[in-house]
């Protein structure tokens, strides 16, 4: 495939679009005390997805953008803005770095392997957020924000990055699997590894 570097941002555009669209118009709001919400959304989804797709920078800044616009346009989650980009793009780098440089999903040929890494990486990526999401985001409540609610919407925030990540592991699984074969047909298909024994 000619200029990779072009058609990489191009998807990542798209990825980016596509995860604003998913966390801000997809998503269930729960109210939390002190003015506070939390959500259950796919945005994570798109986040591994484009990792598993284009790599980890790329996908992870994808989804990165996505969803950070979408917290600078939600009064009640604009401050929380620079923890998102900082926190999604990470797990778009987690992702990519168990899916590529590890597995090396985009040149194995074996689908049991290419299932089995797919799913490792974006358990990786999504644990990463489950485990971090919530602390990070107590401790910039309580520090940064000032909020003495933290404590109390600690649990809850848990809760629902745990049931995102269960959610975005499958949806973001199925659609790799389903998309690999067509991108492959298509001609854009990304090879994110140059040799399987480098």
């Amino acid at each position: 495939m000619k200029n990779q570097t072009a058609l990489k941002i191009a998807f990542t555009g798209l990825l980016a679009a596509l995860s604003y669209v998913v966390f801000t118009f997809l998503q269930i709001k729960i109210p939390l005390p002190g003015g506070d919400a939390t959500s259950i959304h796919l945005g994570n989804a798109v986040c591994v997805l484009g990792a598993l797709l284009i790599g980890g920078f790329y996908g992870g800044l994808g989804g990165a953008i996505g969803m950070t616009i979408g917290d600078l346009l939600d009064p009640v989650y604009i401050v929380y803005a620079p923890k998102t980009f900082l926190l999604k793009l990470c797990i778009g780098l987690i992702t990519g770095l168990v899916a590529h440089k590890i597995g090396r999903i985009s040149i194995e040929t074996d689908k049991k392997k290419v299932l089995k890494w797919t799913i490792l990486a974006s358990v990786a990526g999504l644990l990463f957020n489950v485990i971090f999401d919530p602390l990070i985001g107590y401790f910039y409540k309580l520090l940064i924000l000032g909020k003495p609610a933290a404590e109390l919407t600690l649990a809850w925030n848990v809760t629902a990055t745990s049931i995102n990540a269960v959610t975005s592991t499958i949806v973001s699984v199925l659609i790799y699997m389903a998309l690999r074969p067509a991108l492959k047909k298509a001609g854009l298909f990304f090879t994110l590894s140059k040799e399987k024994n480098d």
